[in-house]
């Protein structure tokens, strides 16, 4: 039989040692409470990065979204516009996180193949269109040359006052209608269509205005000092230049207002400086025609504006082609100042006045005064005449030999001259044209006019009496 101090001494034991079981497992649970505990955080720390990181993925990925939608809605339609008028501008990004990022290298390529896409295609087009003005213009300027042509023979068959006014205001109208349809085809790239002699600067400065409205507005003053002409090739091209520049300022001026033009001579070329009184042209404006006339980029038909203005542009293909110059500026009066400058070199020669006289329509210039031979000193004078020489026994008669007037000697930047063989008996015709003319009295040049008038009306009316033996005019 167990006693009394045995069982308590085992149920000591026992409570001792459950004791210790249970302070070993409460350890052991504290610690793997403090590892949850840790883990829990690290876990809570992690899904916070990744709900962190996946709202800025979100946030990216909307302003892309939105930068793609700008793309399409905004900077093209506003870059297409910029390609035809390149003061507009076109935006940039608009979140500015995305610079110089991935993205934005994208968009910025999407944008250079849109815009060389839009370039080429629009030369394409532009290009296939001038070929069709082109050869429109060509085919319609041969025909108006033609008309021109017929109403010039019908001006010389016909010569009832009626019928030759109409014919006259048939053919300003036909000239009018050939500027337009010569400047159009210059523009396209056709060539001006006509071929024209050497001819006096002064000359082709005439003609030019009267191929506009209001050329009675015009006033020439011819500064040149020599008889400069133009060479052949280049005196249509300039006279297209000249006639749009008068066209511009004769629109741009009051029709009671004039417009000057003056020819000035320089050491290295000739000028032609047109001059109005009107309403003048802003910087942007200027700026934009010197652009035309420079000629240094092609030029696209949309670039003309509606209604196309294709003076300024006509004027800068020629300028590219032939070499010589234009420019625009404002004008001391208030309107605008146009000087064509025209180089010696290529382009200017000075002919011989008495071979080819200068029309009497063109204005004459305003050169210095001969010095009178009589207040030269009498050193400068000529040598006696030597004694007469015995007469040389008769020969066969002489031949008119051939003269030629030998060329002086040409100075440092003096425009080239041209001179001809010519027979004696011609040099002497020519020295008796070449001599000025008695000026008239108004008196004598009225009594002349008046007795033309008597005469046309005394045959008229001599034909009008007799039975008409043909019809009026010149069947051939």
């Amino acid at each position: 039989m167990t006693s009394i101090p045995e069982a308590l001494l085992w149920c000591l034991s026992a409570g001792t040692a459950a004791a210790v079981v249970l302070a070993a497992l409460s350890i052991r649970a504290r610690r793997q409470r403090v590892d949850l505990r840790t883990r829990l955080s690290a876990a809570e720390e992690q899904n916070s990065a990744t709900l962190h990181s996946n709202t800025e993925l979100t946030a990216r990925l909307r302003a892309t979204e939105a930068e793609i939608r700008h793309l399409a809605g905004t900077r093209l339609p506003e870059l297409t516009l910029a390609l035809a008028h390149p003061h507009v501008p076109v935006p940039g990004l608009l979140d500015a996180r995305f610079a110089a990022s991935e993205t934005d290298q994208a968009l910025n390529s999407v944008l250079e193949q849109v815009s060389d896409a839009i370039t080429k295609e629009r030369a394409r087009v532009d290009a296939a269109a001038q070929s069709t003005v082109r050869g429109a213009t060509t085919t319609i300027q041969a025909l108006l040359y033609q008309l021109q042509s017929a109403l010039q023979e019908m001006q010389h068959r016909y010569d009832d006052p009626n019928v030759a006014q109409d014919l006259l205001n048939a053919d300003f109208l036909n000239e009018q209608a050939l500027r337009r349809i010569q400047a159009t085809g210059v523009v396209c790239g056709a060539w001006p269509g006509l071929t024209r002699e050497d001819s006096y600067l002064a000359e082709l400065v005439v003609g030019a205005t009267s191929r506009l409205r209001g050329y009675e507005r015009v006033n020439v003053s011819n500064q040149l000092r020599d008889p400069i002409a133009v060479v052949a090739r280049a005196v249509e091209p300039i006279a297209i230049v000249v006639t749009e520049l008068l066209a511009n300022a004769l629109h741009h001026s009051h029709r009671e207002l004039p417009v000057t033009i003056t020819l000035q001579q320089g050491n290295r070329g000739a000028s032609v400086i047109v001059d109005d009184y009107g309403v003048g042209m802003h910087s942007d404006e200027i700026k934009a025609a010197m652009e035309l006339l420079a000629g240094d980029q092609d030029l696209l038909l949309t670039q003309l504006g509606d209604p196309p203005r294709s003076g300024f542009a006509a004027a800068g293909q020629l300028v590219r082609q032939y070499g010589f110059g234009v420019h625009v500026e404002p004008s001391p009066y208030g309107g605008v100042r146009a000087v064509v400058y025209i180089p010696g070199d290529p382009l200017l020669t000075v002919l011989d006045e008495s071979a080819q006289p200068m029309s009497v329509m063109a204005p004459q210039p305003h050169r210095a005064a001969a010095p009178d031979r009589s207040t030269m000193p009498a050193q400068a004078a000529a040598p006696a005449p030597a004694p007469a020489a015995e007469p040389a026994p008769a020969t066969q008669p002489a031949q008119p030999a051939a003269s030629y007037e030998a060329p002086a000697p040409q100075a440092e930047g003096e425009l080239p001259r041209r001179r001809r063989r010519k027979p004696a008996s011609e040099l002497d015709e020519s020295a008796a044209r070449t001599e000025p003319a008695p000026p008239r009295s108004p008196e004598e040049t009225g009594t002349r006019w008046a007795a033309l008038q008597r005469g046309t009306e005394s045959g008229r009316a001599a034909a009008q009496s007799e039975p008409p033996r043909s019809p009026e005019g010149n069947s051939q």
